[in-house]
């Protein structure tokens, strides 16, 4: 991390909120390394390394401190994560290496997350309480009430976090995530986030949707929730930390929408471009940062240069690794039951298995 010179300030301000400048300096270099990861993601998916690309070029500042704040464990005394594919900023905070995401990129045997069997950015992570990530849209909304249902019942402070895009909460998923958390007598502390790109593949926002805001709609079912600038690093800091107080203290649900960008379109498969209009928040962040005297121009440019460095130095790492064989498609895909009639074979693959005749049969 760039080390803070003698007059640089305490803090950093936006607005009327402000934080230390030593956590900006975190933030910032964070956002840098997603997003070189993302742009060599890209390069992947073009380059023919990889095959496809999704993430989130423009949702760094908001991802990176939803990452931070995450309270990382395994079991209903941490927080629990429902992402989608746009959260490669939340995984990089939490601290996931760059190589385990170029991994699956380049669809490798090593990807820890599916096996190079998904999607890039389609991560699942036991150890952190990351459920898996599924390429159908916003049915994280309606798993999340079930892990704050068991966080609940288990007490502590652990709540469940869901996020999808704003095109996402059109499915009948996102209302069944509120209606569910919010029954009388058992609520259940689901922080709801939804970060709104304005697009949803190609169709714009303001097309579809009646209401001003998105976080509105929590008004109906008693949630309380607030919209911030998902570009400012700061603001959304702050709408994050007010959101997980408010479950962790209460809970019971909290909706807070963030506005971001999409700089790249929405995937490989829509050509990926770069989008000159749209604001971008690293840009935005570091020039923040070097009016405030928190960043000298050499440190940004030896940050941005390492973060480069870091990402081609795994691609390369990844693309020296095996890829997935035929055999492996059922391998962590159905566990062994003594009672099911139609997968009687053990498919897990875990250690002890007769990996000799490829499968074992229960009871035998």
């Amino acid at each position: 991390m760039a080390a803070l010179g003698l007059d640089a300030p305490s803090r950093v301000k936006s607005g009327d909120e402000a934080l230390p400048s030593d956590l900006c300096l975190k933030i910032y270099r964070l956002m840098v390394r997603v997003r070189a990861l993302e742009e060599r993601s890209i390069k992947m998916s073009k380059s023919g390394e990889g095959l496809f690309w999704v993430g989130g070029p423009g949702e760094e500042a908001f991802n990176v401190c939803l990452g931070l704040q995450l309270m990382k464990g395994r079991g209903p005394a941490f927080d629990y994560f429902h992402p989608h594919y746009r959260n490669a900023g939340v995984l990089v905070a939490m601290g996931m290496p760059m190589l385990d995401h170029v991994r699956q990129a380049a669809m490798t045997r090593t990807d820890p997350h599916s096996m190079g069997r998904n999607f890039v950015g389609h991560y699942s992570v036991p150890e952190w309480n990351v459920m898996p990530v599924t390429s159908a849209i916003e049915v994280q909304y309606t798993m999340a009430p079930g892990t704050a249902l068991m966080q609940k019942r288990h007490g502590g402070k652990g709540v469940s976090v869901v996020i999808g895009g704003d095109a996402g909460t059109a499915e009948g998923d996102f209302a069944s995530c509120m209606i569910w958390s919010t029954r009388p007598g058992n609520e259940v502390p689901v922080f709801i986030v939804v970060t709104n790109n304005g697009w949803g593949i190609s169709t714009p926002a303001c097309s579809q949707h009646g209401e001003k805001q998105i976080a509105d709609r929590g008004k109906a079912f008693g949630i309380p929730g607030e919209v911030v600038d998902g570009n400012d690093p700061i603001a959304a800091w702050h709408g994050l930390e007010r959101g997980f107080a408010y479950c962790r203290q209460t809970r019971k649900p909290y909706l807070l929408e963030a506005n971001v960008s999409r700089l790249y379109g929405h995937s490989s498969s829509s050509g990926a471009q770069r989008v000159r209009d749209e604001q971008d928040c690293v840009a935005d962040f570091e020039r923040r940062l070097l009016k405030e005297g928190v960043l000298t121009t050499e440190q940004a440019d030896k940050i941005r240069r390492d973060a480069k460095d870091e990402a081609d130095v795994a691609v390369q790492q990844a693309l020296s690794e095996p890829q997935p064989k035929p055999d492996d498609v059922p391998t962590h895909t159905y566990a062994p039951s003594p009672v099911d009639c139609i997968y009687r074979y053990d498919y897990t693959g875990l250690p002890g298995r007769r990996h000799d005749l490829g499968y074992e049969e229960i009871g035998s």
